[in-house]
């Protein structure tokens, strides 16, 4: 399988990448809270290392009930999984072995063609910026669909810097999912806002309880009733706001 560029032109290409992220971000527009686009979004987790199958199928029950996304694992590919997560090779990311790196991401590609979903975890936490914005251009150079933070046993998880700055690297041409700590609404919704567009968290049904809640109280203070929770924070606000 061919590594597509030399070394030296993977160089050149991330050196490039990083000159053009910006100083300042955008700021993205996340779904309404509650409602089924906002469901769409997470990718609703199971990280224990000794979880049973009664805990799979009481995961995947969730899942249903609340219309969340669910990862399936590698193995499943040929039975008809349409989404595959893979951890990049970011020990050789830090050594900066770009072609090796490339390699490994585009044969997972090879056997899992469109239009299977790619999703690959650059496990952010231990990475300097400049190590993300490769893996970044790595994984696009493989045809990825999504990059993503992290696995959540690797340190920190997501962070809205983090998903700001993978987001400028892909720009329109990939997806930034935000994996790893992600336990609340305001959390959820910052990181949309910086530019994911999946959220991965093991807390989906706590959130989408919180995000039913707050989107009943703000419709019941539209109609003028006595709201019995306090008023959301500034960025949730924002989510019921016309655009």
């Amino acid at each position: 399988m061919t590594t597509r560029y030399t070394q030296a032109e993977w160089r050149t290409i991330i050196n490039e990448a990083e000159k053009d992220v910006p100083s300042s971000f955008l700021e993205y527009k996340a779904p309404v809270l509650g409602t089924p686009d906002f469901a769409n979004c997470i990718d609703h987790t199971l990280l224990k290392l000794d979880a049973n199958k009664d805990q799979i199928d009481e995961l995947c029950e969730e899942a249903k009930r609340h219309q969340f996304r669910v990862g399936e694992a590698s193995q499943a590919i040929s039975a008809g999984a349409l989404e595959l997560d893979m951890v990049m090779n970011y020990p050789l990311l830090k050594q900066q072995r770009y072609s090796q790196v490339y390699t490994d991401v585009a044969a997972v590609r090879n056997v899992a063609p469109h239009p299977v979903v790619l999703k690959v975890i650059l496990e952010t936490a231990q990475l300097t910026q400049f190590d993300i914005i490769a893996g970044c251009k790595v994984a696009e150079a493989a045809n990825a669909d999504f990059v993503k933070t992290s696995t959540g046993f690797g340190g920190q998880g997501a962070t809205v810097e983090n998903v700001r700055l993978m987001k400028s690297v892909v720009g329109p041409h990939m997806k930034v999912k935000a994996s790893g700590g992600v336990k609340t609404v305001n959390e959820c919704v910052s990181m949309m806002e910086a530019g994911a567009e999946r959220i991965g968290t093991s807390n989906g049904v706590w959130i989408m309880k919180e995000a039913l809640t707050l989107l009943e109280d703000t419709t019941h203070a539209a109609g003028g009733r006595d709201r019995k929770n306090s008023r959301p924070s500034d960025s949730l606000t924002r989510m019921f706001s016309s655009s």
